[in-house]
């Protein structure tokens, strides 16, 4: 009997509270998004039947410390959190055909993210878009849609987040699926979030696609037509 309690303990170690010990949450995260995240798609059902790993991680998230930290983990953190609490939020209310079928997902439900209640929304405005100016912010931040960036299968980390942003950012401009370019007719359709956070890509007086090239392998021609294609809000689900 002690042996089989031994046993249950140790197993379930990994997921016992971290103390707001960041580089420990970090860790964990990045477990958890290589065990769950497949190609930008979530594994929800697999989540939901082993639901212990990401109500650590939403629990940690409410209890994290951050004084202290310097920028870039505080990046990663809020980064990862956003990510956690969205995929919390789903599995909680699981099965869902959309994360817009749960009323106020984005706008009005509200986490405890270090000691903070916000909304998601608040979360990734103040926290990271107003107070950092990174429109690649964008690219990481997964909204259970179909649409998004696809959500990576590991954590970001504070010694490698511009390297990680940056890159994942160019996965998103060069996926031909997501950037849809049409050399014969001239144009490019852009993703919504292009109209949505507008001022986020044009601040420093680049236009949309002069923000996009900077990334791109294959430049945008200035003189293509930029339109934006419907957003699919169907649920990211592998």
């Amino acid at each position: 009997m002690k042996k089989t309690f031994l046993l249950l303990f140790l197993i379930a170690m990994p997921f016992i509270s971290l103390a707001g010990d960041v580089n420990a949450f970090l860790s964990l995260s990045n477990t958890f998004f290589k065990k769950y995240v497949d190609n930008g798609s979530v594994q929800y059902t697999k989540i939901k039947n082993s639901v212990t790993e990401i109500e650590t991680l939403y629990n940690e998230v409410g209890e994290m410390k951050l004084d202290g930290l310097d920028d870039n983990f505080k990046k990663a953190f809020y980064i990862n959190s956003y990510n956690v609490i969205v995929i919390y939020w789903v599995v909680k209310h699981y099965p869902l055909k959309s994360p817009l079928d749960d009323s106020g997902f984005f706008d009005k439900v509200k986490h405890k993210v270090a000691g903070e209640e916000m909304t998601l929304n608040s979360l990734e405005i103040k926290k990271l878009l107003l107070q950092y100016k990174d429109a690649r912010f964008h690219f990481v931040l997964a909204c259970a849609a179909k649409s998004c960036p696809p959500l990576a299968s590991f954590a970001y980390m504070p010694a490698t987040l511009d390297k990680q942003l940056t890159e994942r950012t160019a996965a998103a401009l060069n996926n031909q699926g997501w950037m849809k370019v049409n050399a014969t007719q001239k144009k490019v359709e852009l993703s919504k979030i292009f109209e949505w956070y507008k001022k986020d890509f044009t601040s420093d007086g680049k236009t949309e696609i002069e923000w996009i090239n900077q990334y791109r392998k294959e430049k945008i021609p200035a003189t293509y037509a930029v339109g934006f294609y419907e957003y699919n809000w169907a649920l990211n689900e592998k």
